[in-house]
């Protein structure tokens, strides 16, 4: 497999309606369902749910 099939670039995007992303890579054979992680958002100022994108 190539590298970009295993791990590939993805945008986690805030829950929260602000806006502001995460770009971080992610293992297609452990996770190859969508991720949610809790990550901080600057511009709402706390913790929230951040979503991946496709």
């Amino acid at each position: 497999m190539a590298r970009n099939e295993l791990r590939p670039v993805i945008k986690l995007r805030s829950t929260a309606g602000t806006g502001y992303t995460y770009v971080t890579r992610k293992n297609r054979r452990n996770d190859p369902d969508r991720v949610t992680l809790r990550k901080y958002d600057p511009v709402a100022g706390r913790h929230t749910d951040f979503r991946e994108e496709r």
